[in-house]
């Protein structure tokens, strides 16, 4: 398992990817799953197929509601496929696609709107939609589609549901078993557009090297919900490769504990063959039985990386 450091520039707008990639998975691997996701509980799919021909609907829609090329769109959400297809469709029409953190409230969120002058904007939860009412300028035209927030008008800004968008004929996802969601390889990342760099990560490594990819139902299920897919890869920022490091030493027996004593020990040498099933037991209970590369966005001290890991962390030059 080695980490490597994704040096992408921190460009605003979103740098524009090569939607030709997406067309060659798309007749290359038509029917490997390039998305999953768990929604309500159950975990949903998208193949390469559906994923080009959702682009193109969802960018058909867009065009009736007015994007055109130059066109500002922000994202403000979890990592999830409706995020990506609506940036993939943005980027297909030309449009100038950005995002904006969902963390970001008062005059913090004002700051980063008067940047941003979107003209469109997908945001994904209701109480965003609310900071965004209260923070943002609302002389300026705005189309806000959200699929939790109601239909409203506040000034030159309108809020619509994001089924205005859907109409038509959605490609169905694919609704998988447990076996099935933890089936093939795939990378996993349960970040949002707090991580100002990570969709350009995300997107260079789902469309660049076809790589599948998973996201939580939410933040609070992340742990399950990886446990259950057990990815080949991870996509972390910095703060998160942290915030990783203490939920796995929380999961752990206390320290000072016989438990932990056995941890620690297992980890002063883990090729002699009762250690190594030890720590295999240890990486199936935190999802990492099938773990080879945690791709960290930005530069870390090897000591910050989770302790159960740090023998496969490797720098790229």
């Amino acid at each position: 398992m080695s980490v490597h450091e994704l040096n992408l520039p921190p460009d605003e707008p979103l740098p524009a990817f090569p939607l030709g990639q997406l067309q060659r998975w798309a007749e290359q691997r038509p029917l490997q799953i390039a998305l999953r996701h768990r929604r309500r509980g159950v975990w949903k799919a998208w193949r390469w197929i559906d994923v080009q021909r959702e682009v193109e609907r969802l960018a058909a829609a867009l065009r009736e509601q007015g994007l055109e090329p130059g066109a500002r769109l922000a994202l403000c959400g979890a990592f999830e496929p409706t995020l990506l297809l609506l940036a993939l469709a943005g980027q297909h029409l030309g449009a100038l696609v950005l995002t904006v953190s969902r963390q970001a409230k008062g005059e913090a969120l004002r700051r980063l709107l008067r940047q941003a002058r979107p003209a469109f904007a997908y945001v994904q939860r209701r109480e965003n939609v609310s900071d965004w009412l209260e923070a943002g300028d609302t002389s300026q035209p705005l189309r806000l589609f959200s699929a939790q927030a109601a239909a409203r008008v506040r000034g030159a800004w309108q809020v619509l549901p994001l089924s205005v968008l859907l109409a038509g004929e959605p490609a169905e996802a694919l609704s998988l078993g447990w076996r099935q969601a933890a089936g093939a390889p795939l990378a996993w990342c349960d970040e949002g557009t707090e991580w100002r760099d990570g969709l350009g990560h995300i997107l260079a490594l789902w469309l660049k090297q076809g790589t599948g990819f998973a996201f939580p139902e939410t933040s609070e299920s992340a742990s399950r919900d990886r446990r259950e897919v057990a990815p080949a890869v991870l996509l972390l920022s910095e703060p998160r490769l942290q915030a990783l490091a203490a939920e796995i030493d929380s999961r752990l027996a206390p320290p000072g504990s016989w438990r932990r004593r056995l941890c620690d020990w297992t980890l002063a040498n883990p090729q002699q063959a009762p250690r190594r099933w030890i720590k295999a037991r240890v990486r199936e209970l935190l999802g990492f039985r099938r773990l080879q590369r945690i791709l960290v966005g930005a530069p870390a001290p090897a000591a910050s990386g989770p302790v159960w890991l740090s023998e496969y962390l490797e720098r790229a030059a």
